[in-house]
């Protein structure tokens, strides 16, 4: 018995089926024991990856996702990732190691102060003292990270706690000298690993307990009645539905399953936006969901329902609603649900199942304000304007360019993708170009990294995908920039047998910058990139890499791509674009 045994007994006691990594020898013992457990352990080539990957597994099974780290710089490696888990409200553990507890501040290797780092940027952070206290350090972590509003944890493991306690001895027993002081020394670290040990023999034969299910804040009923029968008086309602309605979607037994969340918001019949994680909720064409024109549609509404998203840069902080609307607001946040725009009507409450009661609220009534037959002529405005947005993106994917048109691009992925595909997003101008040109095809068929806006999320994102829905399409979009920070994944995916599909919008730039950077300043400086031959690296790494040079082969390549992966192999289809002004004056502040 010994502490990585013991941690690794408690995840999978917790139902955790992967754990993401990169090696190191601080946190060794805990992926042994995570193996002979039968947990996957997954092993990546940045520890960035493995948190990205955890974070993928969360949104995707609404389950706390798990990573391990080295100490020193294999736990700052995550910040970005965390802070990514954070913004995103992703239930996400995080372990890490750390330098052995009689040396810590005495200039070992890769010891820093890591509680000081990482508590910021997380729900809790809590170092283990002794090896008995881990199993519950660790199951209180992650109860941690599902409660309340989600979000990181991290358990910071000191290595003399994970190995067996006769190597930590005979470590400690090395570092005594000879004479009197070294004997004192010698009785003093004795007494400290007897310390760290003590208790610990009690789970030779303990079983760890099983998890109590963390049960979701439901919202008030006067609250849920409240909001009804504004809604019934309503003549020009919107709903925007955002990632934290989707935090239990992946579950199938929640009441805000996805089954369940979109027959709610198909019932209510009223006019819906679908935001990061929430796009697919509805499927590719239903007839409730709206596209484009989002701004406008609220500037012109009579009533707003923010479902669990914020009035942040997204929403111009609030400024897209006008005061003579009334605006709802569904968090599981109080900071959330005021932030730069106080609701009139503010529910408190899970906003999957805010909706969910809200449609048992309005019953047959839903659909049918007072007074009037419903909103037909509101939907004819909002659909109308969206089929001449759709009829302008057909005109530009016509275009005729020299290198590959990206929004002819961009459509020839949505007729190539496959019922059960899910879609990762990672990157700026193509990604982007994506997000209004692709149609997810299902719930939970579409993430990208949420509020934070992070570049790399791709190869971890893509990666917990695959490992959570081994028979989907699993597509990674990115632009030429963000690729490199995850494309060495490419290698993780050769090794462990995870075929996903990844497209390079290759325009030789960081676009979505030189959009406003080069006609402000009037200089291009630091957002050009080169063509390189991405599919040349994928091969490097193991994978399959195809070029697609030429507008008349698009679909050619996908189709090719699709096969090679069907067949198991990871492949990088480098595509290069020619210019486009689909996204001019599209950036974010």
């Amino acid at each position: 018995m010994d502490g990585g045994e013991l941690v690794a007994r408690t995840l999978a006691a917790h139902g955790v089926a992967h754990l993401f990594t990169l090696c190191g020898g601080h946190i060794s013992p805990i992926l042994v024991g995570a193996k002979r457990r039968g947990i996957r352990v997954v092993d990546v080539r940045h520890e960035a990856d493995a948190v990205f990957a955890a974070d993928a597994v969360a949104r995707l099974t609404g389950r706390p996702g798990v990573a391990a780290v080295t100490a020193g710089p294999g736990v700052t490696n995550t910040i970005t990732a965390v802070k990514n888990a954070q913004l995103a409200q992703s239930p996400v553990l995080v372990l890490g190691g750390a330098t052995a507890t009689m040396l810590k501040g005495r200039g070992a290797l890769q010891d820093i102060d890591q509680m000081a780092l990482m508590a910021p940027h997380v729900k809790w952070a809590v170092v283990a003292e002794r090896v008995r206290d881990l199993p519950e350090t660790v199951a209180t972590a992650l109860r941690v990270a599902a409660a309340g509003v989600p979000g990181p944890v991290f358990v910071e493991c000191p290595v003399d706690l994970l190995y067996p306690r006769e190597l930590v001895a005979e470590w400690y027993g090395a570092a005594s000298g000879r004479g009197l002081a070294g004997r004192a020394l010698g009785w003093y670290l004795r007494r400290h690993v007897g310390r760290l040990f003590k208790g610990a023999a009690r789970w030779e034969a303990a079983e760890i307990a099983a998890p109590q299910p963390v049960e979701p804040l439901a919202p008030g009923r006067r609250s849920v009645a409240r909001v009804a029968a504004r809604l019934r008086r309503a003549r020009r309602p919107v709903l925007v539905i955002g990632n934290q309605a989707m935090l239990h979607a992946g579950d199938p037994g929640s009441a805000a399953s996805a089954d369940r969340l979109a027959a709610a918001v198909g019932s209510l019949g009223v006019p819906a936006y679908l935001a990061s994680t929430a796009r697919g909720l509805l499927g590719v064409d239903h007839p409730l969901q709206l596209r484009h024109a989002r701004s406008k549609a609220l500037r012109e509404a009579d009533l707003v329902i923010l479902a669990g998203y914020p009035a942040d840069f997204r929403l111009d902080y609030g400024r897209q609603i006008p005061r003579r609307a009334t605006l709802v607001a569904a968090n599981l946040s109080d900071e959330q649900m005021n932030l730069n725009r106080r609701p009139d009507l503010g529910v408190l409450g899970d906003p999957g199942l805010f909706l969910v009661a809200l449609a048992g609220a309005m019953g047959e009534g839903a659909g049918r304000p007072e007074g009037g037959e419903g909103w037909g002529e509101w939907f004819a405005t909002l659909r109308g304007r969206d089929g001449e947005r759709e009829a302008e993106i057909e005109r530009m994917a016509a275009a005729p360019t020299e290198r590959v048109n990206p929004v002819q691009l961009c459509r020839e992925i949505d007729r190539a993708m496959g019922e059960d595909a899910v879609v990762v997003a990672d990157g700026g101008d193509f990604v982007a170009t994506a997000a209004y040109t692709l149609r997810p095809r299902g719930p939970l068929g579409w993430l990208d990294p949420g509020a934070f806006g992070t570049l790399g999320v791709g190869g971890g994102f893509a990666l917990g995908a695959k490992l959570c829905r081994p028979q989907a399409e699993v597509w990674v979009l990115y632009g030429d920039g963000s690729v490199a920070y995850s494309l060495a994944e490419f290698d993780t995916f050769a090794r462990h047998g995870v075929p996903v599909i990844a497209v390079v919008g290759n325009d030789a730039g960081w676009t979505q910058i030189a959009r406003e950077q080069v006609p402000i300043l009037g200089d291009a400086v630091g957002t050009t990139l080169a063509r390189t031959d991405y599919h040349l690296a994928a091969e490097g790494y193991g994978g399959k890499g195809l070029l697609l040079d030429r507008p008349e082969r698009t679909a050619e390549v996908l189709a090719e791509a699709r096969a090679l992966a069907a067949a198991g192999q990871p492949v990088l289809v480098n595509a290069l674009l020619s210019p486009s002004e689909f996204r001019q004056g599209s950036i974010s502040m």
